[in-house]
Formats: structure tokens, sequence, C-alpha cells
């Protein structure tokens, strides 16, 4: 699967940018807001690449099921917009990968589930993200992960065969995203995975401990 590779695709939070912090910061202030006391990060971060979903978990024990859920996710968008390039981080070793790839001539895109509401100003403010050749969110195709559509058209907007693509990310759709679409898949294991993920099961091709590892295996193939 990583023979003949002509572009990488990666995953935006959790596996490229460490945005945790804003995250948590975001739906935090709704507790202090209503007058409960304030988590720690740590509560947060493994949920982070649920977004709203794994936000509100968290801080209300609420559900997307709960009638009041819509609302409270419509505030954290609105606190999230207003922080979200606080404390928000590359993570180590990623800046270096993406020029590598960039030196060696491969494309590379980001696809996400986050809407092009946050993406798009996200990824504006951030110098990384200027080489990026197609940055796919969760609301350009009519399906999000773990569908395989928003692969197909990041592969499409980079002119690149699917399966001449590697996709990396950090949770299990990303993994069945990737291999629905015919995708090398790599789980990259420093971002959001909790302790108790058994990522064996998500069948993807390989994992990697650091974002430089993946350059590792390119070059190997």
């Amino acid at each position: 699967m990583f023979k003949n590779v002509e572009a990488v695709l990666f995953d935006l939070d959790g596996t490229l940018i460490d945005s945790a912090p804003d995250l948590g910061s975001a739906v935090d202030k709704m507790r202090m807001d209503r007058g409960l006391p304030s988590f720690p990060l740590e509560q947060y971060r493994h949920m982070a690449g649920a977004g709203a979903r794994g936000m509100i978990g968290i801080a209300f024990g609420v559900t997307p099921e709960h009638a009041d859920f819509d609302a409270m996710k419509e505030e954290f968008f609105v606190n999230y917009e207003n922080c979200m390039t606080e404390r928000t981080r590359i993570f180590e070793g990623v800046v270096d990968m993406i020029a590598t790839l960039v030196a060696q001539g491969l494309p590379w895109g980001v696809v996400t589930n986050k809407s092009s509401r946050f993406t798009d100003p996200l990824t504006s403010a951030m110098p990384l993200f200027s080489t990026a050749g197609a940055i796919v969110s969760g609301n350009t195709t009519p399906h999000a992960k773990p569908h395989p559509e928003p692969l197909f058209e990041a592969a499409r907007r980079l002119s690149v065969d699917p399966a001449r693509c590697v996709y990396v990310g950090d949770d299990e759709r990303d993994i069945v995203a990737g291999l629905a679409a015919g995708m090398g898949t790599v789980a990259a294991t420093y971002g959001y995975l909790g302790q108790q993920t058994d990522i064996s099961r998500w069948n993807a091709h390989l994992h990697i401990d650091y974002p430089m590892d993946l350059l590792k295996f390119l070059n190997n193939a």
C-alpha cells in the first residue's frame, strides 16, 4: 500500500494540530457560565477528536439525543470561534514532516470532519497549511467520515488516484474511511487516543508514534 505513493492526506485535529486546549476552553466556559466548577484540560483531551459531541458529553453528560443538545452545540461553537487560535498548536515534528513531503514533491492535503466554519479560518491563520493542495471539511461533500467521499474529493483536487494516496488519522473513523477509499491507512498514536484504545482493531495498515515516522515508511517503500 505504500509503494508508488503520489499524495498524503491527513486528518486535522489530533493528527496535525493539538486543538484540545481551545476546544476544552470553549466548553469549559459553558460550565463556568452556569456556575459549575471548571474541569482540567486532561478531562477533555481524550475526546477532543469527537468535536461538540465529545466535549459536551464530557462537560455535561449530554448526548446528541438530548432536547437541549442543539442549543448547547451552537453555544459551544460560538465560544470556540472566539478562541480557536489562542492555544492550538502544531504537534511536534509535523512542520518538519510536511516540509520534507513538499521537498520531495509529494502533494498533501487535509480531510477533516470539522466544519468549514472553523476549518477555513483556522488553517488560514496557520502558515503550515499554505502548501496544502486540498483542504476538505466535514461539510464539503454530502457525507463526512467514515464515508469515503471526502477522501475521494481530496484525491480529485490533487488529481491523484485514491489508490496512490495515504491517509493518516488518529480516530477509527479515519481508518474506516481510508480503507473504504482504497488508500493506505496510518493510525497516528500521538494524538488524542486514550490509553484504553486498541488501535489494532482498526485494521490500519500501520501506525506511527511520531509524525516523522511516516517518512521512514514512505522512503522504505
